[in-house]
């Protein structure tokens, strides 16, 4: 807007709260929008939860790691070809549409993994949720952002990201809610179906994205939208910011049939943009989140949590702190800024990850030891152990890397750090050592530091889920100019599927070849260069105005100092 940045401070926050009696419907639009977002939440969540009882109903993914991380991963190589897909559907056919069609994925999805006879089935079903994932994560964001009045867009486009929490949370209540239900994980990936459906019927009554309908020609139908979004007073420079920024980019099109990749980067705007989003997605999935979210339970047994339930049940712990730190992002996202916040976020998750790495370390070294003894008591000893060379140096990790077949550790009956027995894995060793009043492992050992690494795993959630896990979406959906957007959001939407593609697919190969400990100290070490990043190559966005965010890039050098405040572009006119 004309006559400077509105300043962006808490007043940013109270106005959002605000918009429940000021103008109620601009949050119906962010609302309804971010339904998607809890769906994208949702559907990324419940698999967690559900890998635990798929792995019971089908033994080939108890068996295989690589099954399990197929089931997880393959809804993200979808979500990878919706983003990209969802970029062409954005500028070609509007926000809006781009919204009901990622509701008709989540919902086919559903239906699909509902039904499943065997994994094939399974993971065509998450290659469907995948898709409308992919879709959802940048069109309902984009969608927000540009139906949201300057002052409190962040805010708002925060709410999408508290959403995306908050579909987790739901989904680990939905997990707990089911463990005793028949059909378990098919009724956990099957409730996905009903917000999808939900949101199909509230897209229908609202409209296209002013800014959208302003790049269309839409004229008069962006205007109506924009009186109900502003206050009288703002309307019309509103309508006269966004009439000129249309104009200059449809000028540029005129010149030029398609926008080419050499074009983007050779426009300096687009391409430091493109520098500070596609590097914030790339650091958010680096330093591991996903790994945390999609395997929360298996991190938690990892930790020396046995019981399904148990490892649930803590695991919510996890997805509830997600979710509260979401709604301080809310807060936060205007008061801190962009970039001090995720610096922060970051720092915070390096300290997080190197407790996690001590932890998991002296868990391993202090793993109970095998017993000869207490193995003799069943009639199940895993081959391996039987066969050992010097079977009195064998600890129960040593015995959970047994492959040949896989072993499980049973734990002494009073004292589960006492020596205890290594048995074949499976449902015959798991009954006998359960009705002995013991504790059966195949996923981590026991330990006296379990209740630590839950420490590690709620610091790692509170730094990150405020940050790291707010502001890579709010940037990449207002750093781009208005033509570049749709594609541009997609290109760094695709780049958060591919790189969270990578890690989840990997960590508990990772796990397994490297130790636990050591895959967390990666991720720490991975989180200290993002820091570097972030203070070199992203730009403070905060309180500018979308039109004036491309001439802040134009005109913007490295600068090291980010607490400095930064001078109004406007004043530079």
């Amino acid at each position: 807007m004309e006559g400077g940045i509105p300043e962006a401070d808490m007043s940013a926050f109270r106005e959002c709260l605000a918009l429940s009696w000021k103008n109620p419907y601009v949050l119906r639009l962010a609302f309804s929008a971010g339904i998607g977002g809890l769906l994208f939440g949702y559907d990324t969540g419940v698999i967690s939860g559900a890998l635990l009882y798929i792995r019971d109903d089908f033994k080939a993914v108890d068996r295989k790691t690589w099954l399990q991380e197929a089931i997880v991963s393959t809804a993200i190589a979808g979500a990878i070809i919706g983003a990209a897909v969802g970029g062409w559907i954005n500028d070609r056919f509007g926000r809006r549409i781009a919204i009901i069609l990622a509701d008709a994925l989540f919902l086919t999805g559903s239906i699909i993994m509902a039904a499943a006879i065997n994994p094939a089935v399974l993971i065509v079903g998450r290659v469907f949720v995948g898709l409308g994932v992919g879709m959802a994560s940048m069109a309902s964001p984009l969608y927000i952002s540009e139906a949201s009045p300057t002052r409190v867009r962040g805010a708002l486009v925060s709410l999408n990201s508290f959403l995306i929490t908050g579909g987790q949370f739901i989904s680990y209540l939905i997990n707990l809610a089911f463990t005793n239900a028949p059909g378990t994980w098919r009724w956990m990936l099957g409730v996905a179906a009903m917000p999808a459906i939900l949101q199909i019927v509230l897209m229908f009554s609202l409209p296209e994205s002013p800014r959208w309908l302003y790049r269309k020609g839409r004229y008069e139908e962006g205007q109506a939208i924009l009186k109900k979004i502003y206050p009288p007073e703002d309307v019309e420079g509103e309508i006269q910011a966004l009439k000129e920024s249309v104009d200059l980019e449809i000028k540029e099109s005129e010149s030029s049939e398609k926008i080419s990749m050499m074009k983007l980067l050779k426009t300096t705007a687009v391409r430091r943009g493109l520098y500070a989003g596609m590097g914030l997605a790339i650091f958010q999935q680096f330093v591991g989140i996903n790994t945390v979210m999609y395997y929360s339970p298996t991190i938690v047994q990892l930790a020396g949590f046995a019981s399904n339930r148990t490892a649930l049940l803590l695991s919510l712990i996890t997805a509830g702190l997600n979710a509260f730190g979401s709604i301080l992002s809310i807060y936060f996202i205007e008061k801190t800024g962009r970039k001090k916040l995720a610096l922060i976020s970051l720092s915070g998750v390096v300290v997080a990850l190197a407790l996690l790495t001590v932890t998991f370390r002296e868990s391993e070294i202090h793993a109970p030891v095998v017993s000869a003894i207490e193995t003799s008591h069943f009639n199940t000893t895993c081959p391996d152990f039987r066969s050992a060379v010097d079977p009195g140096r064998w600890t129960c990790m040593t015995c959970l890397k047994a492959s040949s077949p896989s072993c499980g550790f049973c734990a002494a009956p009073n004292d589960k750090l006492l020596p205890g027995a290594c048995l074949i894995s499976n449902d015959t060793s798991k009954d006998i050592c359960g009705n002995d009043h013991r504790s059966w492992y195949t996923r981590g050992c026991p330990s006296k530091y379990g209740f630590a690494a839950l420490i590690g795993l709620a610091l790692y959630i509170i730094f990150f889920s405020p940050g790291m896990g707010t502001v890579p979406w709010v940037v990449n959906s207002e750093i781009y100019p208005l033509r570049y957007r749709g594609v541009c959001g997609g290109m760094a939407s695709t780049t958060i599927w591919v790189s969270n593609l990578i890690v989840s697919q990997s960590f508990l190969s990772l796990t397994q070849a490297i130790g636990t400990a050591w895959t967390f100290m990666m991720f720490g070490i991975i989180a200290i260069v993002g820091i570097f990043f972030v203070i070199i190559f992203v730009p403070e966005t905060k309180g500018l105005p979308m039109e004036e965010v491309e001439k802040m890039l134009e005109q913007r050098s490295v600068q090291f100092k980010f607490w400095q405040k930064r001078n109004s572009i406007s004043e530079k006119y």
